[in-house]
């Protein structure tokens, strides 16, 4: 993976059914991605209060 791509995965469970978190360089937020079959969907994932998780983007590493 290039460091140029915005999107970094951080985590991935499943084969049949997907289940990961996706990671925002410039922003850090993180989103989570649900696939099963030929559905899928993504959304920001939040923490306990509705807000968005998000990542300091300085700690994410450079190349993934």
């Amino acid at each position: 993976m290039s460091k140029n791509e915005r999107f970094i995965r951080t985590y991935s469970q499943g084969v049949l059914s997907t289940i990961e978190i996706w990671v925002d360089r410039k922003t850090g937020v993180n989103y989570l991605y649900v696939k099963q079959g030929y559905s899928g969907g993504l959304s920001p994932l939040l923490d306990g209060e509705g807000k968005p998780v998000i990542t300091p983007p300085e700690s994410l590493p450079q190349s993934w």
